[in-house]
């Protein structure tokens, strides 16, 4: 088979060991295809340094978009003009099979534009398969569940579908570049369904190594921006019990007792056995921490 040629996006800032990590991954990919990497520094002195020419070329970027994760994986996508883009975050890691496996389903499906795969969570030592259960994901699946499973580093699409006529860039007005990657696949979805490899194919790291693990102000303006930029969350009773769940808890984490009640009843009234409700509830009255609540999740590969 004719293999397309693939740009890799890499958006990264001051974790120099990480994505060394990643890109050496990348560029030890069993793809027999064209390969090339775009690394992009966001609010950070770029290290030259990486840039390659040889095997799989690396090319290494600022960001001359938005500031932020979105502008900087932009920033990538315009730099490129392969045929599929691919995503990968500074602190994950892909398989040696991901990208050709990937592909290969992609190309089963001619008129699909985006695919994902399955992922491995690490957190503190463990390591977690993270499974979807099926091989087609639709803006039902979506607006029921963020599908955590649908990592941004699994994201691989037709370069002509991020054009601004279909598609689109990643949104840059997108909160704190939050959730950007649930609005992406959302409107993905939209267009076609999405092709999914149910094999964890991407090691994804999780803990304080992220920059948005404890940015709840941050992880409550992006929801809200979420439920208004798609009405089928809200219009999903599990889905926006979910959302409103979540809302409760960050805000129970920012000691707004207030707004975790309000964000409570909101869940209750969208669907009364939502788990996030209790967690909210709990640490209003002080009973638990939600911190302590998503270390004990990320343990098993899970979050709020």
């Amino acid at each position: 088979m004719n293999w397309p040629s693939v740009g890799v996006v890499i958006p990264t800032r001051n974790r120099p060991e990480l994505v060394r990590r990643s890109i050496a991954a990348v560029r030890e990919q069993r793809y027999p295809g064209e390969l090339r990497i775009v690394v992009v520094y966001d609010q950070t002195e770029p290290d030259f340094s990486l840039a390659c020419t040889e095997g799989v070329p690396v090319l290494v970027l600022t960001n001359w978009r938005a500031s932020g994760l979105a502008g900087a994986r932009n920033t990538g996508v315009l730099a490129l003009d392969t045929e599929l883009v691919a995503f990968c975050d500074d602190d994950d890691r892909w398989l040696p099979d991901k990208l050709r496996r990937q592909v290969a389903a992609l190309l089963a499906e001619p008129d699909a534009e985006f695919a994902t795969c399955a992922i491995e969570v690490e957190f503190e030592g463990h390591t977690t398969p993270r499974l979807a259960g099926q091989s087609r994901v639709t803006v039902a699946d979506l607006a029921r569940s963020r599908m955590s499973m649908l990592h941004s580093s699994s994201f691989l699409i037709r370069r002509e579908a991020l054009a601004d006529d279909a598609m689109g860039l990643v949104a840059e007005d997108a909160p704190g570049s939050q959730n950007e990657d649930w609005d992406l696949l959302l409107r993905a979805a939209r267009r076609a369904p999405i092709v999914h490899l149910d094999e964890p194919l991407v090691q994804v790291l999780w803990g304080r190594s992220s920059h948005y693990a404890y940015e709840y102000a941050t992880k409550i303006s992006s929801l809200r921006w979420m439920m208004q930029r798609h009405p089928e969350i809200s219009g999903c009773r599990p889905g926006a019990a979910r959302v409103y769940g979540q809302l409760a808890c960050w805000s129970a984490a920012t000691g707004n007792r207030s707004q975790a009640w309000q964000f409570s009843k909101e869940a209750v009234r969208a669907n009364w056995k939502e788990p996030r409700t209790a967690i909210a509830l709990a640490a209003m009255t002080g009973a638990v921490k939600v911190e302590n609540v998503l270390s004990a999740l990320h343990k098993r590969g899970r979050g709020i």
